[in-house]
């Protein structure tokens, strides 16, 4: 990642993101890089292996993985715009919208036809369906515009994470409920990723007046709770399910704990993120086993 230096007095044009971009190319490849394409990519996959491990005809789960990726470009673009002034003062040349790749316009339109998008979507999969993945979203949007500079910073992304395992079931035939342990794991999972996914700004975020609970906490601590939440996701979806737990299970479980304690040798650095993601790739193969089973 490149280095950050804070920069001040920067020039008007700068403010709103620079230039134009001269091809739809640009325009496209600027849009890519602002809409976090990790984390939006991450949560999609996540809800399509779901979705196929619930049982799920073609049809359903293509309105599913549709709903959730137009929520997630919504979210990442609503971020990236919101936050443009503070990623300007602190100098982050790896954001499009600092970088001038992609105009503020642009990513506002983008994220509001996204939003537009969703509502269709996710409604079509069922009201109940529709409205559960809706709040998520929700939530999500009031995060980036108010909720991350709060101590509840961590309410949004629990929410909206343990939201989207019921997104899935209702959908279903019977609109049923997830069972409470995989909602439970999910909403750890989430938490858990919101401490870890702030761990590198947190000076930076400080420095802007962005003082949600893990900058609230500082670097250590955030790094600490983030890993005890991840783990306990992991240990929830291992041991709550009925019946034997697995040597896989019983794996995942150490292989989790291994890897979060290598993460905290690093807690200011992309790592613990990076892990947070692994171990919610390993527990999707878990998961996808035990509905299946």
């Amino acid at each position: 990642m490149p280095a950050r230096t804070t920069q001040t007095h920067r020039p008007a044009t700068e403010i709103t993101g620079g230039a134009a971009p001269r091809s739809a190319a640009a325009v496209a490849a600027g849009l890519a890089g602002a809409c976090h394409p990790l984390p939006a990519a991450a949560v999609t996959l996540f809800a399509a292996a779901l979705a196929a491990a619930a049982g799920h005809g073609p049809a359903g789960a293509a309105l599913t993985v549709g709903a959730v990726a137009a929520g997630q470009l919504s979210v990442g673009w609503c971020n990236d715009r919101a936050d443009l002034r503070r990623d300007l003062a602190t100098g982050r040349p790896d954001k499009p919208l600092v970088a001038g790749t992609v105009t503020p316009a642009a990513v506002t339109r983008a994220a509001a036809l996204a939003l537009l998008l969703c509502v269709p979507l996710s409604l079509a999969c069922g009201l109940r369906a529709g409205a559960v993945h809706l709040a998520g979203v929700a939530a999500a949007w009031a995060y980036n515009l108010r909720l991350k500079r709060t101590a509840a910073s961590w309410v949004p992304y629990a929410l909206a994470f343990g939201l989207l395992p019921a997104f899935v079931t209702l959908g279903l035939p019977g609109t049923p409920w997830p069972p409470p342990w995989l909602t439970a794991a999910a909403a750890l999972l989430g938490a858990g990723a919101h401490f870890a996914n702030v761990l590198p700004d947190i000076e930076d975020d400080l420095a802007t007046g962005v003082a949600g609970l893990p900058q609230r906490l500082g670097v250590r601590a955030s790094a600490a709770l983030a890993g005890l939440l991840v783990l306990g996701s992991t240990a929830t979806l291992v041991v709550a399910p009925a019946g034997r737990v697995t040597a896989y299970g019983w794996m995942l479980l150490a292989v989790t704990a291994a890897a979060l304690l290598l993460a905290a040798r690093r807690p200011a650095g992309r790592l613990p993120f990076l892990a947070t993601m692994a171990v919610a790739g390993a527990d999707v193969v878990l998961l996808v086993v035990e509905l299946r089973s």
